[in-house]
């Protein structure tokens, strides 16, 4: 056999072990670049409105980072797929918001195959714990249990999805949470009780995030540590209004609408400036 006959029955022996999906995860798109902002409120930039009602705005991280980098990449455009109150479980089987194909990951990955993303950031996670504390600030650590085991059950599966449809080379980034009950702290001695009690839960949630950001490939935008989550409560400034007080719970004060005055506040989402803060960082895991 000659040696360029042998090259060709090599590579066509090659091509038949490649399945085809592996070939299109490699594979390099042309067209319009896209940036897909996935996951919850946060991802589509929700803030309370003059009345207080928690409504998808044009500015959160998304809206920002894409105008950081839309100077990178010309022609980027900006598709936002997040849902309002998005926990892991109706990321993947649907039922919080209407998508066509029936899911917003589904969706997302349906997207993803195409049109040329280039980019990828995800929040998801908050909700399968939010409500775990009852009306009267207090931790059921049950729901606690049963959001958290949903999260490491749900994300490997949201973020293998992802990777598989964009392919190994598309930057996907992902944040971990701040912890918005800090500003209980401002509530006296019970509600200190409660600020304290988030923050290794906070961390738990956290840790379980990571782990699969790592074992999947994904960057991390560590949100909880840009905005001073797990700074000891021994450290301490000064808030208007309240006096010294924790830096943590200063900085969520700053950060989100949790301190805001009714009827907007006590809200759990970033404020305008929270939202820059969370897109740096993404920023920052994506360089």
């Amino acid at each position: 056999m000659s040696p360029k006959l042998i090259a060709t029955t090599v590579v066509c022996a090659l091509a038949c072990i490649v399945s085809a999906p592996a070939l299109a995860k490699t594979s390099t798109k042309s067209g319009t670049p896209y940036y897909l902002a996935l996951g919850d409120s946060l991802a589509r930039g929700a803030q309370p409105n003059a009345s207080g009602r928690t409504v998808p705005t044009n500015h959160g991280y998304a809206d920002d980072l894409f105008k950081t980098e839309a100077k990178k990449i010309s022609g980027l455009k900006l598709v936002k797929l997040g849902c309002l109150g998005e926990s892991t479980t109706t990321m993947i089987n649907g039922g919080k918001c209407s998508y066509a194909a029936g899911s917003q990951l589904a969706a997302a990955v349906k997207f993803i195959h195409k049109h040329n993303v280039v980019l990828v950031t995800l929040d998801i996670g908050a909700n399968d714990v939010d409500g775990c504390v009852t009306p009267t600030m207090q931790i059921d650590g049950t729901c606690l249990t049963k959001g958290i085991a949903s999260i490491k059950a749900n994300l490997p599966v949201i973020l293998q999805k992802l990777r598989a449809a964009a392919g190994p080379h598309t930057k996907i980034a992902a944040t971990t949470y701040y912890d918005p009950f800090l500003a209980d702290w401002l509530n006296g001695a019970g509600g200190q009780a409660i600020a304290t009690a988030s923050v290794p839960l906070d961390l738990q949630i956290n840790t379980a995030l990571i782990a699969d950001f790592h074992a999947k490939k994904v960057r991390r935008a560590d949100v909880a540590t840009a905005f001073m989550t797990y700074t000891p409560f021994t450290t301490t400034t000064t808030l208007a209004g309240h006096g010294t007080v924790p830096v943590a719970v200063a900085e969520i004060c700053k950060l989100t609408w949790m301190c805001a005055a009714k009827p907007q506040g006590p809200n759990i989402h970033a404020n305008p400036t929270g939202y820059r803060k969370m897109a740096s960082v993404l920023a920052a895991a994506l360089r």
